[in-house]
């Protein structure tokens, strides 16, 4: 790999921002191709299905053999809430290679008894989320059914680009919570954003049932194309 291209590389990994690069197999050429710039690649179909699976491995194409490799960050789970789903989910995102933090600022629930080996930070949001870097490659839930604690936290994660946001509660409490965050600033198409209900439709009764649906609908939203997600 050319200095350049490796110079390249780093800066964007530095900046965990997705990107590949494409190596010809006959010729031996590489090509270095931003995740912003993967839409209008000649490639675009092939390197977005290897964004999506966070997977390196040979392609056949029209332009011939290529092999794709493939950088993406590591994904983090970001938990607002010590509750009882949130000690499934927790190490579910951990057994899944998420790096995870759950926040909450009520003291008596976030303990490290209650959260063995998984990182708990006991403070509000304003003051925990900053330094967590959240961003495209983020998993955002809010669990609290405390709107003082999850509402400014989903304000927050509404201005990052986190590719999964959800919160719990049913439609008509999610319907007072689009009012308050509307309210607080956020706009249509960012409320839109929200998973609510949240998780997926498995008729999950226990909290740890709940767990697993959170985790299948990031895990899809992650791995699926977003029209099919949509339509499944």
């Amino acid at each position: 790999m050319k200095i350049d291209m490796l110079q390249a590389l780093n800066a964007e990994r530095d900046a965990r921002r997705a990107v590949v690069v494409v190596t010809d197999v006959e010729s031996g050429a590489q090509r270095l191709v931003k995740a912003v710039d993967v839409e209008m690649d000649p490639l675009a179909e092939v390197l977005e299905k290897r964004l999506r699976m966070a997977k390196s491995g040979m392609e056949e194409t029209a332009q011939g053999r290529v092999f794709v490799t493939v950088y993406v960050p590591s994904p983090q789970l970001v938990i607002i809430g010590a509750v009882h789903i949130s000690q499934t989910l927790a190490p579910l995102g951990r057994m899944l290679d998420y790096d995870v933090t759950v926040v909450d600022p009520r003291t008596a629930f976030a303990t490290e008894e209650r959260f063995p080996n998984i990182k708990v930070i006991a403070d509000w949001p304003d003051v925990a989320l900053p330094p967590l870097n959240i961003d495209h490659y983020t998993a955002f839930v809010a669990l609290t059914h405390d709107p003082k604690i999850d509402d400014p936290a989903l304000l927050y994660a509404l201005e990052r680009d986190c590719f999964y946001i959800g919160a719990l509660g049913s439609r008509k409490t999610h319907a007072k919570r689009l009012a308050r965050l509307k309210e607080g600033g956020a706009s249509d198409a960012s409320l839109g954003r929200i998973h609510a209900p949240i998780g997926l439709a498995i008729g999950a009764v226990s909290p740890a049932e709940i767990a697993v649906s959170i985790m299948g609908e990031i895990t899809q939203r992650l791995r699926v194309k977003a029209d099919k997600a949509e339509a499944a």
